[in-house]
């Protein structure tokens, strides 16, 4: 078998933050209002200029020959108002106090509004960004082509028809990338977009990823509960977990190796039905001093804020202890089994003696274990039993019933005469033996 089969990566997902750990809410949060500061004191700053330039302007055209034969009186009188020397300054102090402020009430709302695209970018497929960014270095191209024959226009005419222009460019080339962004994945190897997890999952919806350990994987049920799409979010098998799978496929013992190799069937079955991660986000989490895998994978689980998905009931406790979530196979399957009440009927099958003197033991087709009183000489019958209770273990549930009565009242319903608890009991016939 091709162990690196499965080591290929079938997705490279973007993992989110910087490379050695994903980022903390708290510091992106005031990132962001460091960044709005910023932006918000550039804005009236840009703002402020502007206004200061048009308040030049306008003093400007105060002293032109259209200026004194305005047929407004108002706007005649403001020209000769403003140009007086005193005046016409403040009159630019005022439009740039007036453009500062402009920019100031508009700068949270802008500001906001290109948070807002920022976080529609980071929820996108890579390859819808890559759309995008194309589509708009392409516009912007082709108004820069088109820009030397508009200029030549007046001004007038030629700043706002390559405005124009521009918007129609950039819109459409836009739509038309975004209508191609699935013909990028043909570029990457396996088709793949890098940071897009199977094409299903994009960097906003990490939080959710299940990462998988040795034994789930080994055990083979968890393929078929991901197939009804019950498990939600990306699923990722770590090296270290396909390094351990692929140690035990290469034991000397015929056991592990059998249990290993049908391991890396599953994968091999799993990655080409399901959105498989294999290996990718390994470099995101640091695993220094830490050599088990169950630390390992609580380490990872927290770091990528995903839930482990395991059977093991010691890595399930070692993982809540830690709040890290766990989704377990075997609870699963507990929770799925059919509820007996004291008092039901089934018909089952004794398979083997009990513990206990007289007693016999059943399977239902579950696996759950039926404990019969008095079945003990009726192994290899399939008996009407009625259960009389049920005990719930860590390991799974215990029914005890005992076997139905017939008509006349007697526990037996074969031809091998009434059941005696005890065939040895003294019938005052013989002598007893004196007491020392």
């Amino acid at each position: 078998m091709d162990h690196n089969a499965i080591d290929a990566p079938v997705t490279e997902p973007v993992a989110p933050g910087t490379p050695g750990k994903p980022p903390d809410k708290s510091v992106h949060v005031l990132a962001q209002r460091v960044w709005r500061i910023i932006f918000v004191v550039g804005l009236v700053v840009v703002g402020a200029a502007l206004g200061y330039q048009l308040g030049a302007f306008v003093v400007g055209l105060a002293v032109t020959p259209s200026a004194a034969s305005s047929s407004s009186v108002v706007v005649r009188g403001y020209y000769e108002l403003v140009s007086v020397p005193v005046v016409g300054w403040l009159n630019k102090i005022g439009f740039t106090v007036i453009g500062g402020l402009l920019a100031f009430l508009l700068g949270s709302a802008v500001f906001n509004k290109i948070v807002n695209v920022g976080e529609s970018l980071k929820v996108m497929k890579p390859n819808e960004k890559l759309a995008i960014f194309t589509g708009l270095a392409l516009g912007v191209l082709i108004t820069a082509f088109l820009c030397q024959f508009t200029l030549r226009l007046t001004p007038a005419v030629g700043i706002p028809l390559t405005v124009f222009i521009l918007c129609v460019m950039v819109y459409l080339c836009l739509v038309g990338m975004l209508s191609m962004k699935d013909e990028f994945r043909l570029i990457f190897p396996h088709g793949a977009m890098p940071g897009d997890a199977g094409g299903d999952y994009g960097d906003g919806q990490l939080e959710k990823i299940k990462i998988f350990d040795t034994n789930v994987i080994i055990d083979g049920r968890v393929a078929d509960v991901c197939r009804t799409g019950f498990i939600e979010g990306p699923i990722y098998i770590p090296g270290f977990v396909l390094d351990e799978i692929q140690h035990i496929a290469d034991s000397a013992d015929s056991l592990k190796r059998a249990r290993g190799r049908r391991g890396l069937d599953i994968l091999n079955q799993m990655r080409s039905e399901l959105p498989l991660i294999v290996r990718t986000l390994d470099a995101t989490v640091d695993f220094t001093g830490i050599d088990e895998v169950d630390s390992k994978l609580v380490r990872m689980a927290k770091k990528l804020d995903g839930a482990i998905v395991t059977n093991d009931f010691n890595l399930n406790k070692v993982a809540e202890l830690q709040g890290v979530p766990v989704l377990n196979i075997n609870e699963l399957a507990n929770a799925l089994k059919p509820v007996v009440l004291p008092g039901e009927e089934m018909r089952v099958t004794v398979i083997k003696e009990g513990k206990e003197q007289n007693q016999g033991v059943a399977y239902l087709d579950d696996g759950t274990m039926i404990v019969i009183e008095g079945g003990r000489r009726r192994i290899g019958e399939t008996l009407e039993v009625l259960v009389s209770s049920v005990l719930q273990t860590v390991a799974g549930k215990m029914i005890f019933a005992s076997i139905k009565p017939n008509d006349d009242g007697g526990p037996y319903d074969g031809d091998d005469g009434p059941y005696e608890p005890n065939p040895r009991a003294y019938t005052g016939g013989r002598t007893r033996r004196p007491i020392r």
